[in-house]
């Protein structure tokens, strides 16, 4: 079964802070390809073709204003969407976040292609108000997902202490995960998207 999928969202997508995306390094991307989600989901699977369309830093409005070019450019049967972190870093309201991630989600499904719908990944260094923001966006994004039919990944889940829920597992800076992250989240969402496409 090949598929082309657009990883569409900020650092988290890129690989940060080993990797940089070939939006942010063209034409090939450069560091570390594993520490990156793409790169493990094509490992696991050969006949997809995961293209990494992450940029470090970027709010939910900034991914949405790049979606007609990397994804409705790039031919895509599947985009998982990843963001909302440094929303929440930015103080951007919670209503505005909602917004722009359903309107996100409401694009892709208008373009006829499959969305999956992934929790906002923790950083260590959150305030509790930011941590009660996270949960609370990702408590939105699977109710949302549910609501419109679409693939969820809980991508937070896949990075997360067990023990501490509000902290990454394993993290090189405390901001974005290790590899042994990436590769996790890259298993959650290869099933996902496996689950969905039978």
């Amino acid at each position: 079964m090949k598929l082309r999928i657009v990883g569409l969202g900020d650092s988290t997508t890129a690989g940060a802070p080993g990797f940089l995306s070939p939006l942010e390094a063209p034409p090939d991307g450069a560091g570390n390809p594993e520490s990156q989600y793409a790169y493990w989901i094509m490992r696991k699977r050969p006949d997809w073709t995961v293209l990494n369309r992450g940029i470090n830093g970027q709010r939910i409005d900034e991914i949405l204003a790049r979606f007609e070019w990397d994804v409705i450019h790039e031919n895509a049967d599947w985009i998982i969407i990843l963001g909302g972190v440094n929303d929440v870093y930015q103080g951007v309201s919670l209503t505005l976040i909602k917004e722009n991630l359903a309107t996100l989600h409401q694009r892709s499904l208008s373009s006829g292609i499959r969305s999956v719908a992934c929790t906002i990944l923790p950083y260590n260094t959150a305030s509790e108000v930011e941590c009660n923001s996270i949960r609370e966006l990702n408590r939105f994004i699977e109710n949302k997902a549910n609501q419109l039919r679409i693939a969820f990944c809980d991508t937070n889940r896949a990075v997360s202490d067990p023990n501490n829920p509000d902290q990454l597992r394993a993290s090189p800076d405390g901001y974005h995960p290790d590899v042994s992250g990436y590769r996790n989240m890259a298993d959650a969402l290869t099933q996902v998207v496996q689950d969905h496409s039978s």
